[in-house]
């Protein structure tokens, strides 16, 4: 069979076109842009990619077209599709239907940590040996590509996003997935694109809960109102609480200020049917909420009977995924992180958990507000504070964000700067960087490959 994907450099498609060509499919796909890592891993797969959407692109017709949700009516390929009379599906539907069916289902949702939560749990099953299928918003670098389909009577691990699921179909992607086990790790307004406010999403979120069966399980964040809000809107299933709460049966306590070193403490029921046992975390990452990102991964993975101690123990060989707090290149001491941070609470989180990790020289945070919502300017009034960790901010004004970023300057905690041209931002920060400093850039798309701009220009200058 012939699988064409419209929209196969994002995330997710990218991934379902792995699992596609593992299952003995022909693929080829198209997107707007074309770029690493997702577009490394699908070459490296013998996967066909187009930059840009034609009707040509459909030529030789497909046998199933899979449309990503990040293309609309007007779009000269979805135009050809249906005038074509093609056969098409949305990705989300694609997926239950041709992998998910017969599997146990764990599904990681919340506005933020979903990739690394999901890299994480997918590296916990590996190490005891279930050899878990995945799908995952990135690159795990423990595994190398985003998507397997693992052995089939092994957990499968999927990304559930609540962004929507295609043009002709407006429900969250997460309600095709019909897991067992589903993490909701937190939740704030996002998505101001298809969400008019956050009690929409909340309703999305609902739905999700409305799919898990009774003999499953809902891993829920403590001390977060708006999922406390989905649950009084109903609940079918056994609801266990993750967080730093006492009451909770899964807590953590930090031992290093960077959460570099946790303690995990789970106690679950009462007398000899009760639970009582913990395990500290001694790992690579920083950052409080990569430990509470774990601690959800290590109670998805214990319901799956992986063993505390093991789970904890494995995550000191955890690398974190591709485009979360990575490191790019080091020159003359200066280092450049990317991050996929691009909503206010992410980019402080980050900044932050870096800020805590060490005093290793300055902390210069740059920034390209390019997302769905960061267009729309819905959430701009909390963009100035979210650098306040770092030393300095460079923000950078993307082509087709419609307003100005000039008046966050004013609003700044920190020393801000604004740039239009991208050669402009790179000649900046490469005249204030100076050794030991950490640059970290963060966005949600290529930022016109300003990684690679950024330390070709370092070594000139100071290598």
């Amino acid at each position: 069979m012939h699988l064409h994907i419209l929209g196969i450099c994002g995330t997710f498609m990218g991934s379902l076109a792995l699992l596609a060509r593992e299952l003995g499919a022909t693929v080829s796909g198209s997107d707007a842009n074309v770029y690493p890592p997702m577009s490394t891993q699908l070459e490296e797969a013998g996967i066909q990619l187009t930059e840009g959407h034609a009707a040509a692109n459909l030529e030789p017709h497909p046998d199933l077209v899979v449309v990503g949700n990040a293309l609309s009516r007007g779009n000269p390929e979805v135009e050809a599709m249906l005038d074509l009379g093609l056969p098409y599906v949305s990705g989300p539907q694609w997926l239950a239907e041709h992998v998910l069916p017969g599997r146990r289902v764990i599904a990681v949702a919340g506005t933020h940590g979903k990739t690394t939560t999901a890299s994480l749990l997918a590296w916990l099953l590996e190490s005891a040996g279930l050899a878990p299928g995945f799908l995952i918003g990135g690159v795990p670098r423990n595994f190398g590509v985003s998507a397997r389909l693992g052995a089939h009577d092994a957990p499968f691990v999927v990304e559930a996003d609540e962004y929507d699921t295609a043009f002709f179909d407006k429900r969250s992607k997460f309600v095709h997935y019909r897991p067992e086990i589903a993490i909701l790790g937190n939740l704030e307004f996002d998505h101001a694109d298809i969400f008019p406010d956050l009690a929409a999403i909340e309703r999305q979120f609902h739905h999700l809960v409305r799919t898990v069966p009774g003999r499953g399980r809902l891993l829920v964040a403590d001390g977060e109102p708006a999922l406390d809000r989905v649950l009084e809107q109903g609940c079918w299933t056994p609801v266990v609480r993750f967080g730093s709460d006492a009451a909770s049966p899964w807590r953590l306590e930090l031992e290093r200020e960077d959460a570099s070193r946790f303690q995990v403490i789970h106690q679950e029921g009462q007398g000899e049917e009760g639970v009582d046992e913990d395990a500290v975390v001694d790992w690579p990452l920083t950052g409080a909420y990569n430990a509470r990102n774990a601690l959800a991964a290590l109670a998805a993975a214990h319901a799956c009977g992986v063993d505390l101690a093991r789970g904890c123990a494995a995550l000191s060989r955890f690398e974190s995924p591709r485009r979360r707090q990575e490191l790019r290149g080091e020159v003359a001491g200066i280092q450049v992180i990317d991050d996929f941070a691009h909503h206010p609470t992410a980019i402080a989180a980050t900044l932050e958990g870096l800020r805590a990790a060490t005093a290793r020289g300055r902390l210069l945070a740059v920034i390209e507000p390019r997302s769905n919502t960061m267009r729309l300017g819905t959430l701009r009034d909390r963009l100035a504070g979210s650098v306040a960790a770092a030393d300095a901010a460079f923000w950078y004004q993307p082509p087709g964000l419609d307003w100005s970023l000039a008046p966050l300057l004013a609003g700044s905690p920190v020393p801000a700067r604004l740039h239009e041209d991208l050669d402009a931002l790179v000649e900046a920060l490469v005249a204030e960087a100076r050794p030991l400093d950490r640059i970290v850039v963060m966005s949600n798309g290529g930022f016109g490959g300003i990684h690679e701009k950024l330390l070709a220009a370092l070594e000139v200058a100071h290598g």
